[in-house]
């Protein structure tokens, strides 16, 4: 069904990561505290031991610096100085909320791009649903993954999205929710 799932984190939890499917790859977005470095060292090579992609947000310079396998570029980085990094299995992958915030995340160079919400979050109450997602996804030829309040009642509505991919930040959390993704094929 997917390729990948990707897993919102704010902190090195080696414990939660590793009973994580090998398919769930890390994105390590940290906006309130000062970042570790020696946080992001453990973090980048426990994913690395465990062939794991990890990607950090918004901060190309440690992206480049520890190896992680790219970076996230959040939908309010609306800044263009990503577009020309050449390294080798470096991806670009960032989100947006709308048609405009898509167009500015493909002149960023990102290869993936997370739409959301696609569902409605205790954070959030305005959602995309299936169809506002299918038509925003129409002006891109880059992979749009679904992101924002995916649960087990509505997991099943992804598959209308066509997506290869789907993004998570509290779902995959809870123990429960892990064993549950587990019953679909990737």
């Amino acid at each position: 069904m997917f390729k990948s799932i990707y897993y919102y984190i704010d902190k090195f939890d080696k414990d939660e990561i590793d009973k994580l499917d090998k398919l769930i790859s890390i994105i390590y977005r940290n906006y309130s505290n000062k970042i570790s470095e020696k946080e992001i060292k453990y973090l980048v090579d426990f994913c690395k031991s465990q062939r794991r992609k990890v990607y950090i947000s918004n901060n190309l310079k440690l992206a480049l610096k520890f190896n992680f396998d790219g970076i996230y570029i959040p939908s309010f980085n609306k800044t263009l100085k990503y577009e020309n990094i050449y390294k080798r299995n470096f991806e670009i992958i960032g989100s947006a909320h709308n048609i405009k915030e898509v167009l500015n995340k493909e002149k960023q160079g990102c290869n993936k791009i997370f739409l959301c919400p696609i569902f409605k979050t205790k954070k959030n109450k305005y959602s995309l649903g299936v169809t506002k997602f299918n038509l925003i996804k129409l002006h891109t030829k880059k992979d749009v993954i679904p992101l924002g309040g995916i649960n087990e009642n509505n997991f099943k509505k992804i598959n209308l999205c066509g997506a290869k991919c789907v993004g998570s930040i509290s779902w995959i959390k809870k123990t429960a929710q892990v064993k549950i993704l587990g019953r679909f094929k990737f």
